[in-house]
Parts: C-alpha cells; structure tokens; sequence
C-alpha cells in the first residue's frame, strides 16, 4: 500500500489506507457532519441510498490552526457547499455519493469500502468518471490531503493544516501520473 494515491486509468483514482479501528469509529468520521467536517468537510446527509448530502467545505480550518490556502485557491479560504447524493449506503462497509454538482449518478462518483484487518481498517476511495487526467491531479491532490487530516483525527494528533499539507501535493501527483 502506498502513501499515494494511484491512477487506475484516465477516468478513475484509486487510494487506500490503513487507519485506526474499531471500523464503526472510521464509520462515524465518514458520516457524522461534524466528525466529517474535522478531515473533510461538515455537512448533513442523509443515511439511505438516494438521500441527499450536503457537502460544506472549510479547508482553511481543517488541522490545528487555520491556514490561508495558496493564491490559485483563495476563492477557497471560507466555506463554501455544493450538493451531492449518497449512491451507496452499506454500514459500516460501503458509502458511495455523486461528486458532480448537479448530483447526476451518471457523473462523477466516489465509493469508500472499509474492511477490517486485526485492530486495523482499510479504507479503499475510489474516485470514478472524472473527465481526464487533468481532473484526476486535481481529485487526486485534494483526496490525498484530506486522508491524510482523517488518518491524524483517528491517530488522536490532528498535526497538519489542510493547506499546508496540500502545497504541493498536486505537483507530485502531476509527476506521477505524466509517467504512466
């Protein structure tokens, strides 16, 4: 398992992780708005297959201390929310939502599976249909970063800043993936 994020193919980023357990615990912090928005984003959802979720994101007050994101982002620097819909509703195993924001199903999709290992849960995201690699950089540096915030949530040690966790992240991601 690697630390980063990989490309499956041109439409499709695949991460996965090893977090602390019990996976109710990752559950909780995938679903409940409040838990969701200390690595994610806050936001209500609906449990059931066709609710919906609402997504708000607050990147500059996500780690120990608020941080400014970087110039190209500062559009970013409040909250701002956009609306999905959970596609997938399997506690505590599967989540699944639609990433566009006009909640198409036939968007962009994205799929967490947790399974346990030991005192341990894996978390699989993957991050389907996204228009190119271009996108795929883009998804792949902010999932990156915000898995990063939910591994030192579960740790007990939220050390990071979003923002200064994900400065340059995208770089290498562009590396990467270039190389395929």
């Amino acid at each position: 398992m690697s630390e980063y994020g990989t490309l499956v193919d041109n439409h499709t980023v695949r991460f996965e992780r090893l977090l602390p357990g019990p996976i109710e615990r990752v559950w909780k912090y995938l679903t409940d708005a409040e838990l969701r928005g200390l690595w994610f984003a806050a936001g209500p959802m609906e449990p059931r297959v066709g609710g919906k979720m609402d997504i708000v994101f607050d990147n500059s007050n996500i780690g120990p201390h608020p941080s400014a994101p970087p110039e190209r982002f500062r559009k970013y620097a409040g909250p701002f929310d956009s609306k999905h819909v959970v596609t997938i509703w399997e506690p505590p195993h599967r989540l699944g939502f639609t990433w566009d924001e006009d909640m198409d199903p036939k968007g962009s999709v994205v799929e967490i599976e947790l399974t346990e290992q030991g005192d341990k849960v894996r978390l699989v995201l993957t991050h389907r249909r996204v228009s190119g690699v271009s996108d795929a950089i883009n998804f792949s540096g902010g999932w990156h970063t915000h898995l990063a915030m939910l591994a030192e949530q579960l740790e007990g040690n939220p050390k990071t800043p979003f923002w200064e966790a994900f400065d340059g992240i995208e770089d290498e991601y562009r590396k990467r993936y270039s190389e395929k």
